[in-house]
């Protein structure tokens, strides 16, 4: 498994290529997960002066045949971000791994039991600390659908698609949290329907379920004004 290290509208050097070598190293990571197929580092700038306090992204993508694990930072310049985004990804990385422990031991864990193993509160902070995702001081980000937008802008406009089988409600609580999201698409094992589940302000969960209707005959339009109830 090699590390692929990219850069979006910026060079990277030599030397940082180097340095994520030398940080992320590959034989803990396969000791957490020894099923990961590829591990990509993006690189961003952020081109507004007045972010200049975390003008530098970083971003961690680890992909195995469990569910994907991403962690990502922003800091003063590329070393830093990455040093946060790599405690990050292996907190993530652990909480995987010791759930594949507890699921050998004593099967799956129900839904009542996901808040107990991950805490959608604790991110690590620039001292190693946990504290709550909140308050990293990383640039907040707003989906819309396609579009995303960083703080105040400007706006980045981006469509993916993703392959992905049905899973029940608790694997895409359990998925969201991985990826660091604050919303997890999915579609549900149970009803076939697709799915959100989102955080709401207390940190308890929340889930809309999107209902097809051929005999529908009203203005067109989705859920996207509901998800913050």
């Amino acid at each position: 498994m090699d590390i692929v290290v990219k850069g979006r509208k910026t060079e990277v050097s030599e030397r940082f290529r180097k340095h994520v070598a030398e940080k992320l190293k590959l034989d803990k990571i396969q000791k957490l997960d020894g099923k990961v197929i590829s591990l990509d580092v993006e690189v961003s700038k952020e081109p507004n002066p007045r972010q200049s306090d975390r003008s530098d992204r970083v971003e961690i993508t680890v992909r195995s045949r469990g569910p994907v694990i991403r962690a990502e930072a922003a800091a003063t310049d590329p070393y830093a971000a990455l040093d946060l985004a790599t405690s990050k990804l292996e907190a993530r990385m652990r909480k995987e791994h010791d759930k594949r422990l507890a699921r050998r031991g004593n099967g799956r864990i129900p839904a009542s039991g996901v808040g107990a193993l991950v805490n959608g509160a604790a991110e690590l902070n620039d001292k190693g600390e946990l504290t709550a995702e909140q308050d990293t001081g990383e640039v907040p980000v707003t989906h819309m659908g396609p579009l995303e937008i960083r703080g105040e802008g400007p706006l980045v406009v981006r469509e993916k698609t993703h392959s992905a089988a049905p899973m029940a409600l608790d694997q895409a609580l359990y998925e969201m949290e991985l990826v660091g999201h604050d919303f997890y698409l999915f579609v549900d094992s149970e009803t076939k329907m697709p799915s959100v589940v989102y955080r709401r302000h207390a940190y308890d969960y929340g889930v809309i379920r999107l209902n097809s209707d051929p005999f529908y005959t009203g203005e067109p339009g989705g859920a996207g004004g509901e998800l913050g109830g």
